[in-house]
């Protein structure tokens, strides 16, 4: 009789293609590696992949398993220990990790801090992924997307040029209070005439030097960046103000002139890949002014 049972189970296991150890181990997934996922990004970022490029694991191993993704604006010590805490040790970040656009550790060897972050994120088994290049190469630009979304001025950019936008008649002061109530800014600087009347505006999104700042400022009202040189591009907007120009200038903040489109990357990712959680963590505003009773 036991004979009979096992030759049957043998028989049907075979009508069916299996194996005995298929039987006793069911088939299981491998995990999702970090080197697949910077795999995915590539294949859908829908643009050619550059040799030159700060887009790189930063930290980390590419056969690490993903237990969860986190998306942010930079991967500065809080982050990444809210990372840690919501188990999700990999992190893909717009800005760099180490105090430098290429993230170059030389410099900082030796420095107390630097040697911090590198520790915690090995200690707590993290890997860092730079991606910035290739996110505002992608079309339409990444950041600019997430931002223009976050601004609500999906109606009022430019099909030809999604820096440009054209508003119903606002003031510059109206402008500088809407954008830093939807992006929740507190350190917001503006300069020129609040009541100035602004139909255009051109925005460039993270830093902008004196040039392409020069050109940019000549399509519109006021022009819109997150930082820049004062001695500079400030210096140059307060000269055409005295000139006679109607020109202003909103400064943002870095960081906050470009967090949405981190927030997007999030939505972006969740379109293909869907075995582990992507969430986006949100970098804080470094800045506060006195009188303000927290950050």
């Amino acid at each position: 009789m036991t004979t009979y049972k096992t030759s049957r189970r043998s028989f049907l296991m075979a009508s069916l293609g299996l194996t005995t150890a298929q039987f006793v181990r069911p088939f299981r997934n491998q995990p999702l590696t970090v080197g697949q996922v910077i795999d995915r990004i590539k294949a859908n970022v829908g643009i050619p992949w550059r040799e030159q490029t700060v887009d790189n694991l930063i930290a980390g191993r590419l056969d690490m398993p993903v237990k969860g993704i986190a998306s942010t604006m930079m991967a500065t010590l809080d982050v990444l220990k809210r990372a840690a805490d919501r188990n999700l040790n990999l992190i893909i970040t717009h800005e760099p990790t180490y105090y430098s656009h290429q993230d170059r550790t030389e410099p900082v060897a030796q420095d107390a801090l630097y040697q911090l972050k590198r520790d915690f994120i090995e200690q707590h088994t993290l890997s860092v992924f730079h991606f910035h290049d290739h996110w505002h190469g992608h079309r339409p630009d990444g950041i600019a997307t997430g931002m223009i979304r976050q601004l609500s001025w999906e109606n009022y950019v430019d099909p030809q040029n999604t820096r440009l936008f054209t508003f119903p008649e606002t003031t510059l002061a109206q402008l500088a209070q809407e954008m830093a109530s939807k992006l929740n800014i507190k350190t917001m600087r503006v300069v020129g005439d609040p009541q100035l009347p602004i139909r255009k505006a051109m925005a460039s999104w993270g830093n902008c030097s004196l040039y392409p700042g020069v050109p940019f400022l000549a399509q519109g009202d006021v022009l819109i960046i997150g930082e820049t040189n004062e001695w500079e591009l400030v210096e140059y907007v307060q000269d055409a103000i005295t000139s006679g120009q109607k020109k202003g200038l909103i400064i943002l903040g870095h960081l906050l002139s470009e967090q949405a489109g981190m927030n997007y990357c999030r939505e972006w990712l969740s379109g293909f890949i869907h075995e582990v959680p992507i969430e986006f963590l949100s970098a804080g505003e470094p800045y506060w002014r006195p009188g303000q009773t927290s950050k």
